[in-house]
């Protein structure tokens, strides 16, 4: 006990209440079976036992409020410091405009945050780009309704002064089958240009999905053979060379070898045709020479643009042939050049670049 010895009366294992000189005491029994049977008391009073308790209770108490703050105070401190970057990734945000230029979202901090910033900029990055060539489709359209609408109405008026012609005058049979003649090539004339526009915005259209392997070796084989049947009078050679093969459109670089190759037989008066493709670490060149009567130097690279015709085209033509040729280039990431010919002619190259 705390103060004096005193004897407890033999009480059962475990914590019992007993009464020793009127005094109550709490005591705790415990069983010892070995060396020899035994059993251990021992024992406080109640009071004591009652105060202690109370003082475990009031620590225990104390520092469970404590914890409690001190765990508020460090979730609200490594909070703040979590939810800096979400604020400053919601304040760059919420200040992104209808610009020209994409954002520059800047986060430093917990790794998620980064993360979800990077993806945030990624998005932008991408709607960006779409926004970029929305721009650049609505410039074009504007620019190409223009243009075509400029084109289209030299030869309806021409059209519609023969038809007036035809309605009101009593001409000759020979001057009415000139007047007719005239109106059919006019109306021919502006059904190429229709389908050179179609093809225009077909490539337009394209995406880096229509893309697949062509061997390019094949492609040209097979315009060689076409061009001779659509052309009786014209000699069309391939070049031998191992199989090229590119990721490509390949109605596009179909489209643009059949265009360089009628260029050159309407316009340049091309009776021999030689087409090679040469391939190398950079890329593909595919050549299209010709016997014709060329283009002069500096018309060279205006004849690629829509509706330009150079000085030794004919009148029949859509302007639209080498254009086509120049759109594919581009969607391949290449270029399209003229260049004097071995053949005496002009060359029509398209260098187009190989997987990245």
């Amino acid at each position: 006990t705390s103060n004096s010895d005193v004897v407890l009366p033999e009480l059962p294992a475990g914590y019992e209440d007993t009464y020793v000189n009127g005094v109550r005491y709490r005591v705790r029994t415990v069983e010892i079976r070995a060396p020899e049977p035994m059993a251990v008391a021992v024992g406080d009073t109640y009071d004591a036992t009652i105060a202690d308790t109370n003082n475990l209770h009031r620590r225990v108490i104390i520092i469970c409020l404590f914890a409690i703050i001190a765990s508020t105070v460090f979730g609200w401190v490594l909070a703040a410091f979590a939810v800096r970057p979400f604020k400053q990734l919601a304040r760059q945000t919420s200040q992104i405009d209808a610009s020209d230029e994409p954002p520059d979202i800047e986060v430093r901090g917990a790794t998620e945050a980064v993360e979800i910033a990077d993806a945030v900029k990624g998005m932008l990055e991408r709607i960006w780009e779409e926004q970029d060539r929305t721009k650049a489709a609505l410039a074009s359209a504007r620019d190409f309704s223009a243009v075509s609408a400029h084109e289209l109405r030299t030869p309806l008026t021409a059209m519609r002064t023969n038809l007036e012609v035809l309605s009101t005058l009593d001409l000759p049979e020979e001057q009415r089958k000139e007047v007719v003649n005239d109106v059919i090539r006019t109306q021919s004339r502006i059904e190429a240009t229709l389908g050179a526009l179609e093809r225009l915005a077909q490539g337009e259209l394209s995406t880096s999905e229509d893309h697949v392997p062509v061997d390019i070796t094949e492609l040209l084989d097979r315009a060689a053979h076409d061009a001779m049947r659509v052309y009786p009078d014209l000699e069309v050679s391939l070049v031998p060379a191992p199989t090229v093969i590119i990721i490509g459109l390949p109605a596009g670089l179909r489209l643009a070898v059949d265009n360089a190759i009628a260029n050159a037989v309407k316009h340049g008066g091309a009776t021999r045709v030689q087409l090679s493709a040469v391939s190398s670490r950079a890329g593909v060149e595919i050549a299209i020479d010709d016997d014709g009567v060329g283009i002069p130097e500096e018309e060279r690279k205006v004849v690629f643009d829509r509706f330009s015709r150079g000085s030794t085209a004919s009148h029949s033509g859509s302007g639209l042939g080498l254009a086509l040729v120049a759109q594919q280039a581009e969607l391949h990431s290449g270029t399209a050049s003229l260049k004097d010919s071995p053949l005496g002619g002009v060359r029509l190259l398209l260098r187009l670049p190989g997987p990245r």
